[in-house]
């Protein structure tokens, strides 16, 4: 019996990655690529799966009997906020890669504002030999906005390089060793945090949450001197413009951000020149393509064997 083909529209910067894994995935079935030119007018009605990232605007008018849509990243508001988004399951890429280098960015940016790199990287530049304080990590509390599969890996990670880690998450979540709070208890959880990390999804509650008020009830008198803000999650649960006043006014002591409210960011935006942000093209943890094409084969196995979808976003929520 002939397995019914799957379609990829997937606007990645590495093209050339996704040709190279295609030939090594979906051998039983056909698969339409809509980067290839010559499937640009192709009738897609026979599809009945889609891996999507960007895809074309009017994609579902094209393919109008798909029964499962798989995000090609790890965040899916993009993909919830699509025109004509057919009422089917929508199944968020997770895989331990894509977690590990989330990970890795997290700890990165975290040792680079509590080892004061930018402060050096001037001295450097400047041939001026000044030594600082050097506070260890156990002197820090780091506070992890976001406790899912890259929250909980991060804190754990964060753990064992001796910093303090606290959580939170709009509801409650348990964690073993990791101190967590609730919405009701944010006030406190911003109050213990010297370096905020936001690894949240892109809601209607989290658009816009990291703003002046929020900064304003981070931890003061650190070891840092001031907070550092870490965003690695969703560009839209920040506001740019309150980064900016934040870093004026000694609200916060750095940043170091991977998302952004528009993507590419300006080259107008002031947060170029700032010699205590460290700012990053939305690459902390890159699908990998290999490993997001074995991710939606095991799901179409368990699909088409009758099993449980995993990781299903509940629509409502937006996660």
């Amino acid at each position: 019996m002939t397995k019914p083909p799957l379609l990829i529209d997937l606007k990645f910067s590495d093209r050339a990655a996704v040709v190279a894994a295609l030939k090594r995935h979906f051998a039983d079935r056909d698969v339409i690529d809509l980067g290839a030119a010559e499937n640009a007018g192709r009738d897609l009605s026979d599809c009945r799966y889609a891996i999507l990232w960007q895809p074309d605007a009017d994609l579902f008018s094209r393919a109008t009997n798909l029964d499962v849509l798989f995000s090609g990243g790890a965040g899916v508001d993009r993909v919830l906020a699509l025109e004509g988004l057919p009422d089917a399951p929508l199944v968020r890429f997770v895989d331990p890669s894509l977690t590990r280098r989330m990970s890795e960015y997290v700890v990165l940016q975290c040792l680079y504002h509590l080892r004061q790199v930018a402060a050096y990287r001037s001295s450097q530049k400047a041939r001026r030999w000044q030594p600082l304080p050097q506070p260890e990590a156990c002197a820090a509390t780091v506070g992890i906005m976001g406790l899912g599969e890259l929250g909980r890996d991060a804190a754990a990670k964060l753990k064992m390089m001796g910093f303090n880690v606290v959580g939170w998450s709009r509801t409650a979540k348990t964690i073993d060793g990791v101190e967590t709070f609730d919405e009701a208890g944010r006030d406190a959880f911003l109050a213990r945090t010297d370096i905020l990390v936001g690894l949240l999804p892109l809601t209607a509650e989290t658009t816009g949450l990291f703003d002046l008020a929020l900064f304003e009830k981070l931890r003061r008198g650190g070891p840092l001197g001031a907070p550092v803000f870490i965003n690695a999650g969703r560009g839209g649960s920040q506001v740019e413009a309150d980064i900016v006043a934040a870093l004026d006014r000694g609200i916060l002591g750095g940043a170091s951000l991977d998302v952004f409210e528009t993507e590419p960011l300006s080259a107008e935006s002031p947060l170029w020149d700032r010699e205590n942000v460290v700012i990053t093209p939305h690459v902390a943890a890159d699908s990998d393509i290999g490993a997001l094409f074995a991710h939606v084969e095991r799901q179409i196995a368990r699909f088409e064997a009758g099993e449980p979808l995993e990781h299903v976003v509940g629509r409502k929520r937006g996660y």
